[in-house]
């Protein structure tokens, strides 16, 4: 379909292409089973300038929207999502210093973002706050012009890898979640560690760790908004980033329909390819419009968020939801047509399919979302214009 890229915005879709089949393809397999984080390729991006895609151009930045970083996911994710994770994770431990900080804030480290010198991190999620995210026990408590950090955070992509961190933490615990603010921790900061590195089903090549403070010190400056903002900067944060998890679903997608189509042409049964035989011509096509309908549904999104909209928790978690239901059924799909070759690991199917699980369960699980956009429903009075 014709989807109206500008000029720039079709070279960033074309770079992101090169760069994973040409650096990502031949290695994926090896980064999948070594777990290993994609530094040599990281810096191919960096060399590249994708990492300028999401930054403002007053900071060094290209000036990309939502559209421009879901295209860079989309393009990533169709080879590997793992990698393409590791740069969507500094895109969302930016966005907040990008939206919320100050002008002091902006020049001292978007720049650095922007060339690929500094990977971000997005620290939320505790063993008690996973859905739930109002349910975080991590204090940050002023003292003497600084604010002391304790508690952890689990399941932090890019953690470890990292050199700055957007956290999350209660000032003032009496007020719950109306008491939480929101902190930019450098990685060598006294007093802040990491735990052990999880081993996933998926998106190996993404760093997952556990974030450990212990009395860190954290200078007032570093505070992103106000005192008590973090919620609300949370709720903003990830409305904007969720059509970038739909864009990671739409690759994997696509990915897995290109290698289920190109086998289905090779795998000759009873005298034919079977792409020659009606049920797996069914089962591609179910497949294909999926992957169209979903990718149409993101890149809407993504153009209303671009366009200033106040307004779209609803519309950002329909993207998300719909597309990694989609990426589930698509990858499950793949491996059915390619039968037992699909379940080895010699071919890639078996990966995508690993790694699309994730996308129905992080930055809000699809089971959660559904009933926010239920509750958007409820709240919507007679039709819209």
């Amino acid at each position: 379909m014709e989807y109206f890229l500008s000029e720039q915005q079709r070279e960033i879709k074309s770079l992101a292409r090169r760069i994973a089949e040409e650096r990502i393809l031949p290695v994926r397999a090896e980064l999948d089973e070594n777990e290993e984080f994609p530094w040599a390729i990281t810096k191919d991006m960096a060399d590249s300038d994708m990492f300028r895609v999401f930054i403002p151009e007053e900071y060094e930045g290209l000036g990309g929207g939502s559209l421009e970083l879901c295209l860079v996911m989309e393009e990533l994710s169709r080879v590997c999502s793992g990698v393409a994770l590791g740069y969507a994770a500094t895109a969302l431990g930016s966005y907040s210093l990008v939206e919320y900080g100050t002008e002091e804030q902006k020049k001292k480290y978007l720049p650095l973002i922007a060339s690929g010198e500094k990977l971000t991190a997005f620290a939320l999620t505790e063993s008690t706050a996973g859905s739930d995210a109002t349910n975080i026990k991590t204090t940050a408590v002023p003292e003497d012009g600084n604010y002391i950090i304790n508690g952890t955070k689990q399941f932090i992509t890019n953690g470890g890898d990292a050199e700055l961190y957007t956290v999350v933490a209660l000032t003032h615990p009496e007020k719950g979640i109306r008491g939480a603010s929101t902190f930019l921790v450098e990685k060598d900061t006294p007093g802040f560690s990491f735990g052990k590195k999880e081993k996933k089903m998926g998106v190996r090549a993404s760093s997952t760790r556990e974030l450990v403070f212990r009395n860190c010190s954290v200078p007032r400056e570093n505070m992103i908004g106000r005192e008590g903002m973090g919620f609300p900067i949370v709720m903003r944060l990830l409305d904007r980033s969720r059509p970038g998890v739909g864009a990671q679903s739409v690759g994997i997608a696509q990915g897995a329909l290109e290698a289920a189509v190109d086998y289905a042409r090779e795998r000759v049964q009873f005298e034919h390819p079977i792409i020659a035989l009606q049920a797996v011509q069914q089962m591609l096509a179910d497949m294909a419009i999926g992957v169209e309908a979903a990718r149409l549904l993101v890149y809407g999104v993504a153009r209303t968020i671009d366009s200033g909209a106040k307004s779209y928790t609803e519309e950002s978690a329909m993207a998300k939801v719909f597309a990694s239901d989609m990426a589930m059924r698509v990858t499950t799909d793949a491996v059915q047509v390619m039968g037992g070759a699909g379940y080895m690991r010699d071919y890639p199917v078996e990966k995508m399919m690993r790694d699309a699980k994730i996308t129905q369960i992080y930055e809000g699980s699809n089971q959660t979302l559904r009933t926010a956009i239920a509750f958007e429903l409820r709240k919507r009075k007679g039709r819209r214009e």
